[in-house]
């Protein structure tokens, strides 16, 4: 996956190639739009002038217009996207152990257990390289196709081995010889000579008589394959020349012996024993010099022109391993690789770059190879322009390495001009590419919110544009489940992992703006419950107000039946209130109030319709008692206990209810009169939907059976008998 320019062709093209002058008489240019949600972008043509200048110029083009949409970045699609969303959690344990060393005030350098757990999580990776590699390369249906190949995957597997072989060795091995290490990474990924020819000799009744058979025998030798060296050394054997039979079998147990410093405990004894064999090959180099010149040609080569290259080899002549690598046209690794178990068996890490640049001044990495580019900087010790190379091969590769490579003081952690370290900035690039797929903004989020401020930014924006799609479902059962849970105020779908993410990433604003958001969702439905519940998680107490009025609304506009149903879900939101009142949420007093109201007065309407004339009667009082009705809706509430001071059968009111309600009514009269009547009136009158001299007219119909009420309450003597009275 490389940064390289892409082009793109619009089809159907906007304009033939020969109407470009043509599309530009028209008042036309083509612009673009980018997607705040997943940085797609939307090119589509659009003027450039005003419209009364088109119609001077006559100039006309179709109404219907295509809009093309584009990706800047192909999403990770089949193996990628698992490859993607798996190392996502190794990315995630590493910033919680950063996260628990610094909370710790622990050095990572400085920790043997912090640098062993470092080790292990550099080996996760480098593991589902692997696997992913294996996979790719197999011969094998699948559902869709892959979308890189294995040898990607491969590239990937050896850089970042190398990287952890390099710069991440075992505690306490850091000064170690890292010859062995080199070679087993080269053996591991680099298989040379292949099994095929080694199965090829092993045929052949006289392998030495092969054009093949000496340079297979010396890459073993390079590569420090000692069974398969033996193997052909014993063939030798049956070689005629009764000299190489000898030299071989010498050169044999010496590879055999080959000391190696996994074999011993202490590097002075690897030391000691390294000096040792050394002293075997030059008493081998002497036998080699007595062979006679006219006993070293066997008819088919010179044999023992490719025996002394080996023993020259094994004596750590650096001018014979380029020589011999450069005839078995390998490469620079080779020679680098070779040199810590030939040439210098104590070569250490730190001394590594400096041999590295002199073969890279003769054997130069190929420039237009970049797994080799990574390599080379990875051998010479330059991390940011490994970085830089690994970023032009893959965004995943670059971002990752930069993430462990800060930790252990490779690159400085300090950040630019830009406010962001070079990690962060490999990091938030390889998250603007997982944005391709609006569908992984989890993982997307997860790496921004691990940069800094500009990246908990950035992931801010992500997150308040996550869809919750909370409208209802038009199909598959599983999107109506869950909604369904949703309306029974439970958590689920994008909506609950968006709320566990900002709870994880500590961005409780964010959690507010997202319930913001959700809220109006809800209202759009008429949730009533489930919106007032989201706006007072969001703490959002201007938006409770404003769906206490939509209720209220729905009051005028439905009328109280309709009302009183949609009013039915809110009651435990208004019970969440109450009992949060004075706690860590506290919704200011003139909200409460407005809401308690709508709760109240959808109440009242429900006992009128069950036919509980006395609970009925008991709301109004106690509504107008606890001043919780506003009074822009005393005139409607008193209108709407006409039916209840009407009833011919029972007396719900007692005298001091019904003075109250006289008292209220007088009140409303005297406010008219003295002109504030837009105080009073004006919600009488939209749900009448008449004039304010009819609102009036209906006041007057309510004095009326007041009047009447009280006087049949002092005509009996008492008010509001539990059993009623009748006439």
């Amino acid at each position: 996956m490389s940064s390289s320019v892409r082009s793109a062709q619009l089809v159907p093209p906007l304009f033939e190639r020969t109407a470009v002058e043509d599309f530009k008489r028209s008042g036309r240019t083509v612009s673009l739009a980018v997607s705040p949600r997943d940085d797609s972008v939307a090119v589509y043509a659009s003027l450039n002038t005003g419209p009364h200048v088109l119609r001077s110029l006559s100039a006309t083009y179709p109404k219907n217009q295509q809009i093309y949409l584009a990706n800047r970045e192909q999403a990770p699609l089949s193996e990628r996207r698992v490859f993607v969303t798996d190392t996502s959690v190794i990315f995630a344990a590493v910033q919680n152990l950063v996260k628990v060393s610094h909370a710790k005030n622990i050095e990572m350098l400085q920790s043997d257990e912090a640098m062993r757990a470092m080790g292990k999580l550099a080996n996760d990776y480098i593991n589902f390289c692997k696997e992913c590699c294996l996979y790719a390369s197999q011969n094998i249906s699948r559902a869709e196709p892959l979308q890189l190949n294995a040898e990607h995957y491969r590239c990937l597997w050896t850089c970042f081995s190398l990287f952890a072989v390099l710069y991440l060795p075992e505690p306490g091995f850091e000064d170690a010889p890292v010859g062995d290490e080199l070679m087993e990474w080269l053996n591991t990924h680099f298989i040379q000579p292949s099994t095929q020819e080694g199965d090829e000799l092993s045929s052949q009744e006289r392998p030495w008589e092969d054009p093949s058979f000496w340079p297979y025998l010396t890459r073993t030798c390079l590569r420090g394959l000692s069974k398969a060296s033996a193997f052909f050394l014993k063939v030798l054997s049956s070689h005629p020349s009764l000299y190489l039979q000898s030299l071989a079998q010498q050169l044999s147990s010496l590879l055999t012996n080959h000391p190696r410093l996994h074999q011993f405990s202490a590097e002075r004894d690897f030391a000691i024993a390294s000096r040792r064999w050394k002293d075997k090959v030059k008493t081998l180099r002497l036998e080699l010099d007595r062979v006679p010149e006219s006993e070293r040609d066997d008819g088919f080569e010179n044999w023992w022109d490719r025996f002394s290259d080996i023993v020259g080899i094994l004596e750590g002549r650096g001018d014979v391993i380029k020589r011999v690598c450069a005839e078995l046209r390998t490469d620079w690794k080779e020679v680098c690789s070779v040199w810590g178990i030939f040439v210098d068996t104590r070569l250490r890490r730190q001394d590594l770059p400096e041999i590295v640049a002199q073969v890279l001044d003769e054997m130069p990495p190929d420039p237009t190879d970049l797994e080799d580019t990574i390599h080379a900087a990875l051998f010479l010790g330059k991390p940011m322009q490994a970085l830089s190379e690994a970023a032009q091969f893959d965004i995943w590769l670059a971002a990752h390495l930069a993430d462990l490579m800060e930790p252990i003081e490779l690159i400085n952690a300090e950040p630019d001009d830009s406010e962001l370290s070079l990690r962060q900035h490999y990091v938030l690039t390889y998250a603007e590419y997982l944005r391709a797929d609006a569908a992984l903004w989890r993982i997307t989020v997860d790496y921004m919110y691990a940069c800094g401020d500009v990246g908990r930014g950035m992931a801010d924006q992500v997150l308040m544009r996550v869809p919750l799609r909370l409208e209802a479902p038009k199909n598959t059962d599983a999107a109506a489940e869950e909604m369904a849970r949703i309306r029974t105020g439970h958590l689920a779908g994008s909506l609950k992992d968006v709320n566990e993410t900002c709870f994880e990433h500590q961005r409780e604003e964010i959690r507010r703006m997202v319930c913001r958001i959700a809220a109006q969702t809800f209202i759009r439905e008429k949730l009533y419950g489930l919106a007032i519940s989201y706006c007072t998680s969001a703490e959002d107490w201007i938006g409770l107000g404003r769906v206490v009025d939509l209720v209220l609304e729905e009051y005028i506009a439905e009328g109280p039946e309709r009302f009183a149903q949609l009013v039915a879900n809110i009651a435990p939101s208004l019970h969440s209130l109450r009992m949060d009142n004075g706690a860590k949420i506290s919704a200011p007093g003139v909200f409460l109030h407005r809401l308690v109201f709508a709760v109240r007065f959808a109440t009242f309407h429900q006992r009128c319709a069950s036919g509980d004339g006395h609970a009925a009667a008991f709301e109004v009082v106690s509504m107008f008692r606890e001043e919780i009705v506003p009074k822009s809706w005393w005139a409607v509430l008193l209108c709407d206990t006409l039916k209840l001071l009407n009833d011919d059968a029972s007396l719900f009111f007692s005298s001091n209810d019904a003075c109250l309600l006289i008292q209220k009514l007088e009140e409303i009269h005297i406010a008219v009169g003295e002109g504030a009547r837009d105080d009073y009136l004006p919600v009488l009158c939209r749900v009448t939907r008449r004039g304010e001299k009819h609102a009036l007219q209906r006041l007057e119909i309510v004095r009326l059976s007041l009047a009447k009420y009280y006087a049949k309450c002092g005509a009996i003597g008492v008010g509001g008998r539990s059993s009623g009275w009748s006439y």
